[in-house]
């Protein structure tokens, strides 16, 4: 898990809160805004189609839109641990919620005098990407500060939350559209959602008395170990496969002949065994003595099921999605899991796992832009199938790599 306040000197002292029953409205607030997290990428492929034929899109903006977020990932990650010394780790993350509310309700709208549609689009995509990457550095580190006794419960209930946002927009973006018949108010549709949360969570974050504190050096130089890009460029590749699934299988399955809804149902079924696969995997690999094995099996599961979707007979789609599902979610965990298998302290964990997400998103976000380009270049999702065929082989190679016995600096 990561900890964005690791390096600070005084340490950050716990949430402020109003005896078990604070904690217990913290817990809640903390897990509904992981709930809020990947609703951003799977609404929007959900209804990708009738976006693009309404505000007549171009090919570019399509991959623009589903890169963006992404990369912003990466890009705003280590800004997080700067802006908890300053304000507060409770107040970033309530002005990072702020944000994204903002950017889910900016999204749909149309600005006739900029361009219609797509100036928005932009615009709240970028914002909601950017606020994500926050909470994505923050949820883990409060989560590990503030339940030290509930950790694995605290831990299991937000991550599950995470995997269900991402289920939930997959599955209920395109009834929402079919009800209403507006593009929009399917999108405007996750802004409700993040903004109870804004609401339930601004009385406790505000409240929050935070003193001065200062970064200190600890740890070892995780950037010049050999093992740590080893681990790096595995997350780097899992990452392209994941959110290449947020934001390309619906596309993938409606190209293939799949209607919206059923699309979207499948969608949220193989996010369902992610988070199945992401529950089991971590505990077996912990169990070998190391996980070379685990992690080339499941890249391997991964990058097959991803090109079976593309390739294989439509009657059997549930199956290749399925173990897509099974294992990305699996791959994930695992890959997540070797902060702590190959780091001996908290202070490098930390480390590490601040240059995974960094580079990991950063350049991860590049399997959307190429799956995006070259259906754009070829007009269909061949070449994708492809494509990750062969980064699912490279996941196995450095998944191989990293599940080696070995920690950082020896």
């Amino acid at each position: 898990m990561v900890d964005a306040e690791v390096d600070e000197l005084p340490a950050a002292a716990p949430t402020q809160v109003s005896g078990p029953r604070g904690l217990i409205y913290l817990g809640v607030c903390l897990v509904l805004i992981g709930f809020n997290l990947r609703t951003v990428f799977s609404s929007f492929a959900a209804v990708l189609p009738e976006i693009r034929s309404d505000a007549g899109l171009p090919g570019w903006a399509v991959v623009v839109l589903t890169t963006v977020p992404v990369t912003l990932l990466g890009v705003f990650a280590p800004l997080a641990p700067v802006l908890a010394r300053r304000f507060g780790a409770e107040r970033v993350l309530l002005g990072a919620m702020a944000v994204l509310t903002a950017g889910l309700l900016l999204r749909p709208l149309e600005l006739p005098a900029a361009g219609g549609h797509l100036p928005a689009l932009l615009a709240g995509t970028a914002a909601c990407g950017a606020a994500i990457a926050l909470c994505n550095v923050l949820l883990p580190g409060l989560v590990k500060r503030d339940f030290p006794h509930r950790l694995g419960l605290m831990g299991g209930l937000y991550t599950t939350a995470i995997c269900a946002s991402a289920a939930l927009g997959a599955g209920f973006t395109y009834p929402v559209f079919a009800a209403s018949g507006e593009w929009t108010a399917a999108l405007w549709f996750w802004a409700l959602p993040a903004a109870v949360v804004l609401i339930l969570f601004l009385p406790l974050a505000v409240r929050q008395r935070h003193p001065r504190h200062q970064a200190v050096a600890d740890g070892l130089n995780v950037w010049r170990s050999a093992i740590a890009w080893q681990v790096t460029i595995f997350m780097v590749l899992q990452a392209m496969m994941s959110f290449s699934v947020f934001a390309w299988l619906a596309p993938i399955l409606r190209e293939r002949g799949v209607d919206g809804g059923t699309a979207g149902l499948i969608v949220s079924a193989s996010i369902v065994l992610q988070m199945l696969g992401s529950l089991f995997a971590p505990a077996l690999a912990a169990r070998f003595r190391d996980q070379r094995a685990i992690n080339t099996v499941v890249a391997l599961m991964t990058g097959g099921g991803f090109a079976l979707s593309i390739f294989g007979p439509l009657e059997f789609i549930w199956v290749w999605t399925g173990l897509l599902g099974l294992g990305q979610g699996s791959l994930t965990a695992v890959a997540l899991t070797m902060i702590m298998l190959r780091t001996r302290d908290g202070h490098t964990a930390a480390h590490l796992s601040g240059m995974m997400q960094g580079v990991g998103y950063g350049v991860g976000s590049t399997g959307t832009l190429m799956v995006g380009q070259l259906h754009q270049a070829t007009g269909s999702f061949a070449a994708a199938g492809v494509l990750f065929l062969v980064v699912g082989a490279l996941a196995a190679v450095f998944g191989y790599r990293a599940g080696r016995d070995r920690f950082i600096g020896g």
